[in-house]
């Protein structure tokens, strides 16, 4: 009897598309998905369809639509600090998610070893997993999520080829600082290890902060692939267009992968994303004005009902226990818990455990993404006030 490949028995289906389709099913809103429930910016979308009327619907250069590629390579020469070719080291993908399983396909032979900080998105350990490669769990502890760089050091073994580096970070919103990103970046070059970053939250900060390409330290040039994509900053998440910008070694064996895989990023949009990249510094200023609001709201909606979160630095996640929730269900486990916030609360999140391998990690957890409307954000904080407060009666 034929039977699926081993490796598919050690991942599953998405738990976070699997919490978008229990909110559909009971009309939740939802707070699980990281997906803008707002419109992009109108010149965005009138590229799109100006490219479309225009006949731009044909397969483009593997590689990514020309004019794309100039323009991400020039951002990234200033922001990486080297000379980026876009004929030799730019790649469009289908997505940030492609570009990370492409760059693990590309560089991680049969038993290598690549270190993931959790909480991790959950595409990163298939990724590995895809590549053949073996997953290395080094966890960054609650509340503060600091990198451990002694855990990390502990992890490294012979057979450590790379490490991966989500800044700013999902699930919990860190933006490594320059302490550890600079014993980071010493652990990396000691050990001779390549560096993949997912850097989809670049320009999604707090409080100040500004997004530093990992691969533009000294040491790390020439070791980095580093990743991105248009759908968060620019609310286009179903366009499915993500970069990853590498040095030519990794950029040569990344481009075959990709095409093998999906052939080109929809052509239309590769067009329209030049336009988003043009946009003004005032769109960026305000995006970041109303994600410090959105993000004022849903800490005041968590503190209020009773949840235990520390505000993000940057992305558009909070991480929130809920073991001192006054209510029964706060001694559930997360998918149990988040299963009935989302049926009889009407508000839809992912469990916290799912973003971990390691054992008793998240156990009390739930993620809660918030790029939505305003008006969105407060009748989910209606609804958690009115939906815990029954359930504590």
């Amino acid at each position: 009897m034929q039977t699926a490949a081993q490796r598919i028995h050690r991942f599953s289906e998405s738990m976070i598309r699997e919490m978008t389709r229990v909110a559909m099913e009971h009309n939740a809103i939802n707070l699980s998905q990281g997906y803008p429930d707002f419109p992009p910016h109108e010149a965005v979308t009138e590229a799109a369809v100006r490219a479309i009327r225009d006949g731009l619907n044909q397969y483009s250069v593997t590689w990514g639509y020309p004019p794309l590629r100039e323009k991400l390579a020039e951002l990234y020469t200033a922001r990486l600090g080297w000379s980026v070719d876009p004929d030799v080291h730019v790649t469009v993908t289908c997505g940030v998610t492609e570009a990370i399983t492409g760059a693990m396909l590309a560089t991680l032979n049969p038993g290598d070893e690549i270190i993931i900080l959790e909480p991790a998105h959950e595409n990163f350990r298939p990724a590995a997993i895809l590549a053949e490669a073996v997953p290395v769990a080094v966890p960054l502890e609650a509340p503060a999520y600091r990198l451990d760089l002694e855990r990390v050091a502990q992890a490294i073994t012979p057979r450590t080829r790379a490490l991966l580096l989500n800044t700013p970070h999902n699930p919990t919103g860190r933006v490594f600082d320059e302490e550890e990103m600079a014993g980071l970046t010493q652990l990396l070059v000691e050990h001779d290890l390549t560096l993949i970053t997912d850097e989809i939250y670049d320009r999604i900060l707090y409080d100040g902060r500004v997004h530093i390409c990992p691969g533009s330290r000294e040491g790390l040039q020439d070791r980095t692939i580093t990743i991105g994509g248009m759908g968060k900053t620019y609310a286009v998440t179903g366009w499915r267009l993500g970069y990853a910008i590498a040095p030519e070694p990794f950029a040569r064996a990344i481009r075959p992968v990709h095409d093998y895989m999906t052939i080109c990023a929809p052509t239309p949009l590769q067009a329209a994303a030049v336009t988003a990249l043009d946009l003004p510094e005032s769109y960026y200023r305000r995006q970041v004005q109303d994600y410090h609001r959105r993000r004022d709201i849903m800490m005041g909606i968590l503190e209020e009902v009773g949840f235990q979160a520390t505000p993000p630095e940057g992305a558009y996640y909070i991480l929130a226990d809920y073991a001192n929730l006054p209510v029964p269900q706060a001694t559930w486990p997360p998918l149990e818990f988040a299963l009935w916030l989302t049926r009889e609360v009407g508000v839809a999140v992912v469990p916290g455990s799912h973003f971990y391998s390691l054992p008793g990690y998240g156990a009390t957890s739930v993620r809660f993404a918030y790029p939505k409307r305003f008006e969105t954000l407060e009748e989910a904080g209606r609804r958690l006030v009115k939906g815990l407060g029954k359930a504590r009666s």
